[in-house]
């Protein structure tokens, strides 16, 4: 028996809680900048402003998104683009080794994020609630 026809059929469970978690600890780091919590975590909140402001607003909404599985490819594609800019804005030239530079949870962030735009949500997300219903409405 093949491995594929004995663990195939949980990918999509596994997707679910990789897209929950990284959804729910992108949702975190924004809360740090947009609104302070959980309190005296690092950097702050920060000026909405600000390009750190700006992020945090992309995080806490491309994150809950992600988490609930809404939206979950274009969210996750946005959120994957962003990791992506903040990595070479904000650690790439501290070092170029990301051990060194801190850069390595942005790296993680972005091509997990990827993935999820590729594959999609998993099981149990909003967007496949939608997605049948809407196929109910057309079928009768």
């Amino acid at each position: 028996m093949s491995q594929t026809r004995t663990t195939g059929h949980l990918t999509p469970y596994a997707l679910t809680a990789l897209r929950v978690m990284t959804g729910a600890l992108f949702l975190g780091h924004g809360l740090v900048k947009l609104a302070g919590f959980p309190e005296g975590a690092q950097p702050g909140v920060q000026p909405l402003a600000s390009l750190l402001g700006v992020g945090a607003v992309i995080e806490v909404t491309t994150g809950a998104l992600v988490a609930l599985g809404l939206f979950t490819r274009p969210a996750a594609f946005i959120a994957s683009g962003m990791m992506a800019v903040a990595y070479f804005l904000f650690h790439a030239p501290a070092s170029f080794y990301p051990v060194l530079n801190g850069g390595e949870p942005a790296i993680l962030f972005s091509f997990i994020f990827l993935l999820l735009s590729a594959s999609g949500p998993g099981a149990f997300a909003v967007d496949s609630l939608v997605a049948g219903r809407a196929l109910r409405r057309a079928a009768g």
